[in-house]
């Protein structure tokens, strides 16, 4: 079964910079409207950047101006380029896309397993 991986979380002090990456576990013909979420301890996951259907990408107010998203559609793989970060970005951050396995099936969409991104003050 195809797995979203991300990678590239970790430890930074209040204003540094860190890259997400997401990928597929294997071999796919497409990632489609993949999305970024985040949740910290005791709050609801959220929506941090998305790429629309038609290539638009959307930020949450809170991240708009700081944050990135861009995608490589050779390597399917999306990436969160974050900057200027605040202790409040502190999160386990999630991938989600709908993972079009080969050009002629319907697409599924599924969850990373998280990657923790701390941000001390």
């Amino acid at each position: 079964q195809v797995q979203l991986v991300e990678s590239g979380g970790g430890l930074v002090q209040a204003g540094g910079s860190l890259r997400l990456s997401c990928a597929a576990s294997e071999t796919i013909f497409r990632l489609n409207t993949p999305g970024w979420y985040r949740q910290a301890p005791g709050k609801q996951r959220e929506l941090v950047a998305g790429i629309t259907s038609g290539g638009n990408t959307n930020y949450a107010d809170s991240v708009r101006g700081r944050f990135a998203m861009s995608r490589d559609n050779t390597k399917n793989t999306v990436y969160l380029q974050m900057n200027s970060l605040k202790p409040e970005a502190t999160a386990v951050y999630y991938c989600n896309a709908d993972v079009q396995a080969r050009s002629t099936s319907a697409g599924r969409r599924y969850w990373g397993q998280g990657t923790q991104v701390t941000v001390s003050s």
